[in-house]
């Protein structure tokens, strides 16, 4: 069966906004630059006023959505009351999960301000991203299974994992995650090593700042989550030893498909004390 290309017109300066958007999408990282290129061609802007409801919570999919600008509220209904469980502020992605799964829309999700979104259809969003995450499930199935912080999901929860996945390499010495930013996703280690570096001033020695590797990484291994546990800014920073090939995991999907990341995570809660002894000096953030 041949499936027809879809090209969305688009000026100079649409398309180059549109990559802007895209750049980080992470559903977006594995495909190849011809697919990737299929995708930007597919999409079309849809400008969005304050108060539009973007997708209703129990309809169909129908197009997968990336923001370019705006403010969106995400809204579940349970028990006939709406409940606000988490936003997007100008930056992210939504929609896939009814179209990858052939499900209803999963929440509501309403624009608060004047914003623009890039929309990508059902068809061209399963021929081109649906395809590519069969091949990545064969190839990432048993690596993830091997990871200790996903052995207690389900196997199809593993899978919904590996769908929402993206790869990034990094060159020797490049900054993976730096100290005291805002966190939104959590990092595996397919291949290569990490060190997490630490600003310390508590040797007398050390010039105020300067970083202190405190451990490293490898295959298998994962770091970037503690901060998610403890909501609380990257409580170190993180660089690339030597190349490294990472799986990155983007929180609010994940919180998507499987709930809350902290109870997951706190199933590992032993090994999160030590961390927080070594970084903070106590594991009192655990018990919020």
């Amino acid at each position: 069966m041949t499936t027809t290309r879809v090209v969305q017109p688009k000026t100079d300066e649409q398309r180059h906004r549109l990559q802007e958007a895209c750049k980080d999408i992470l559903l977006f990282k594995n495909l190849d630059p011809e697919q990737f290129s299929e995708v930007l061609d597919a999409m079309f802007e849809v400008q969005v006023k304050p108060e539009e409801h973007i997708i209703d919570q129990g309809d169909d999919g129908d197009n997968f959505y990336v923001i370019e600008r705006g403010i969106y509220d995400i809204e579940v209904t349970r028990d006939a009351s709406a409940i606000c469980v988490g936003k997007y502020d100008n930056k992210g992605s939504f929609g896939e999960l009814a179209l990858m799964y052939n499900t209803p829309r999963a929440a509501t999700i309403i624009s608060k301000q004047t914003g623009a979104l890039w929309a990508l259809d059902r068809a061209t969003f399963h021929r081109l991203i649906v395809r590519n995450n069969a091949k990545k499930r064969r190839i990432y199935e048993t690596f993830i299974e091997s990871v200790p912080l996903l052995k207690s999901l389900e196997l199809s929860e593993r899978m919904k994992i590996v769908d929402v996945l993206g790869v990034k390499t990094f060159k020797d010495g490049e900054q993976i995650i730096k100290q005291g930013d805002k966190a939104d996703c959590f990092y595996i280690v397919e291949s290569g090593n990490v060190k997490i570096m630490l600003k310390s001033k508590t040797k007398a020695t050390q010039k105020d700042n300067e970083e202190v590797e405190i451990a490293r990484c490898s295959r298998g291994q994962y770091f970037g989550e503690l901060a998610l546990v403890t909501n609380k800014p990257r409580a170190a920073s993180v660089y690339a030893a030597g190349e490294a090939k990472c799986l990155v995991i983007d929180v609010q999907a994940f919180e998507r498909l499987l709930g809350s990341c902290i109870q997951i995570m706190k199933r590992n809660i032993a090994s999160y004390e030590e961390q927080l002894v070594a970084v903070f000096g106590s594991s009192a953030d655990l018990q919020d």
